[in-house]
C-alpha cells in the first residue's frame, strides 16, 4: 500500500498475510536521527491492534487502520507493556471501536489497565492463545526484557509473526517497512544510546523462549520488520544483552 499521508509521511504496508505495519515517522527536527511509530493491524473476524502509539498520534493511526478496514471493527487493542507509544491512544480507540476490549498480561491488567482503561481488559496467561478467528495469536509473558514487569509478547501462530514490541527498537526517519537484512547491529547501537535494557538473570532464558517458536517475522515497534531466521536472531540478541561488557 505504501503512504497514505504524504504530510505526516503515515504508510500502510502488509509484512505477512493478513498482518499490516501502520507507520508515522517522527522527522530529523523533532529526534535526533528520526524515529517510527509502528502499530500491527491483524485482520480477520475479531480484529486485533498490538500497540496504539501515543496519543497524540492517533489521528494518523486512525487514518492508517481505517485504510485497511473500519476502526469500528477492532475487537482487541493489544500492548507489549505500559508506556506512552504502546497503549497513550487506548482510550481514543476504545470510544472509536464500541466493541474492542484491552488485551494485555495478567500483570498489567492487575496493576494499571484495569483503572487506566475506561472499559474492562480480557487478561492473558503465559502462553495462553487467543483465536480471532482464521488467525491464532498466543501471549508470552516476558518481564523486564526489555523493560516492564508486565511487559509480553503475542505469537500470531498461522503466520509465524512475532510481535516483538521494542526488543529490536531501531533509529531512522524512514527506513524499509521490512527487511532481510541486519537490525541487530542497529538496534543494539540505539540501546547503548538509550541504555533502556533491563537486565535480569532471566532476561537469557525469557528471549530463548521467544526463539523457541521459531518465527519467520519479527514485527518491530520501531524501524523496519524482519523477515528471515526469527529464532538465529533472538539468539544472537540474547548473546549481546547477555555479554559482561554490553
Amino acid at each position: 500500500m505504501g503512504i497514505i499521508d504524504k504530510e505526516s509521511g503515515t504508510r500502510v504496508d502488509e509484512i505477512s498475510a493478513g498482518v499490516y505495519r501502520l507507520s508515522t515517522p517522527v522527522p530529523p527536527t523533532a529526534m535526533p536521527g528520526g524515529f517510527t511509530f509502528n502499530q500491527y493491524l491483524l485482520l480477520d473476524e475479531e480484529p486485533l491492534l498490538f500497540h496504539t502509539g501515543p496519543r497524540r498520534l492517533f489521528s494518523h493511526t486512525r487514518a492508517a487502520i481505517s485504510h485497511v478496514m473500519p476502526v469500528e471493527r477492532l475487537r482487541w487493542i493489544a500492548f507489549s507493556h505500559v508506556e506512552a507509544d504502546e497503549c497513550g491512544a487506548l482510550n481514543d480507540l476504545l470510544a472509536a471501536a464500541p466493541h474492542a476490549a484491552p488485551l494485555c498480561s495478567r500483570v498489567a491488567a492487575a496493576v494499571s489497565v484495569t483503572d487506566l482503561a475506561d472499559r474492562t481488559p480480557r487478561a492473558l496467561s503465559d502462553r495462553e492463545t487467543l483465536s480471532l478467528g482464521a488467525k491464532r495469536v498466543t501471549w508470552f509473558d516476558a518481564p523486564h526484557v526489555p523493560h516492564g514487569w508486565e511487559c509480553g509478547y503475542l505469537l500470531e501462530e498461522t503466520t509465524s509473526t512475532l510481535l516483538c514490541g521494542d526488543l529490536f527498537t531501531q533509529g531512522g526517519h524512514n527506513p524499509a517497512p521490512v527487511t532481510e537484512g541486519d537490525i541487530l547491529g542497529p538496534s543494539m547501537h540505539f540501546q547503548k544510546a538509550m541504555d533502556y535494557w533491563a537486565y535480569t538473570p532471566d532476561t537469557r532464558r525469557q528471549i530463548e523462549r521467544l526463539a523457541s517458536t521459531a518465527p519467520t517475522t519479527l514485527a518491530c515497534m520501531h524501524g523496519s520488520a524482519f523477515r528471515g531466521d526469527g529464532a538465529a536472531l533472538l539468539r544472537a540478541l540474547a548473546e549481546q544483552v547477555s555479554a559482561p561488557n554490553r
